[in-house]
């Protein structure tokens, strides 16, 4: 725990910090489960990323296996993702670069309006002070650069936490580390407060409303 700034009053509170986190989603534990729900999503997702050539993207939080990014490759100019470990090949994969470190340290570090495309996948709920993080990705992007966030609802709470905790088919790790879980009054006010207008965000729960993918344009 580490202490904040002084209050108002003259006391000094304290806010929870995560811990960095030691591996990367996938790098040592892989269930059926895991790899099916990486590929759904990974489809969802990339189905809505812009049809373009040249792109630059980035991807916090990218996985041991770099998946997003490698399935993206035909359209990239550069992938750039960040995690705290990433595979062999992917590290020899051309066009891919990749920050090691936490979120919260490597992301302050990359460049004003540098990106096309940013991927939050299946991140911001693992993580303290999310309206910090997305106002980083607003700031890292182009003007017209897209935000793609996509997060777990409240519905999928104990449904996840029966497949790990019970059913032991997806690692129990992934479920302690979780912070939040969202619904589109949780996640709409972030995004704005990050600085993306409200008419160019669009919010859609998909899964049976078990997930929620935020698309936000700068």
């Amino acid at each position: 725990m580490n202490e904040t700034a002084s209050s108002a009053g003259g006391q000094k509170t304290v806010s929870p910090v995560a811990p960095v986190r030691e591996q990367s989603y996938l790098e040592y534990e892989s269930t059926f489960v895991d790899r099916l729900r990486t590929r759904l999503v990974c489809r969802s997702v990339l189905r809505r990323v812009p049809k373009t050539s040249s792109l630059k993207v980035l991807d916090l939080g990218c996985g041991y296996h770099a998946t997003f990014l490698h399935n993206l490759l035909p359209r990239l100019a550069e992938g750039v993702g960040i995690d705290t470990s990433v595979s062999e090949q992917s590290k020899s994969t051309p066009r891919l670069r990749f920050d090691l470190g936490s979120i919260e340290s490597e992301l302050p570090k990359q460049p004003d309006n540098a990106y096309d495309v940013v991927l939050f996948i299946s991140v911001l709920e693992h993580m303290w002070n999310p309206g910090l993080w997305l106002g980083h990705c607003n700031r890292v992007l182009k003007i017209g650069g897209v935000l793609f966030v996509h997060v777990p609802t409240w519905y999928a709470k104990p449904v996840l936490e029966l497949s790990a905790f019970r059913l032991k088919t997806s690692p129990a790790c992934e479920m302690d580390d979780h912070k939040m879980y969202y619904s589109k009054r949780d996640l709409w006010p972030l995004l704005v407060s990050a600085g993306f207008k409200p008419s160019r965000i669009r919010l859609r729960y998909t899964a049976a409303c078990m997930t929620l993918l935020a698309i936000a344009t700068k």
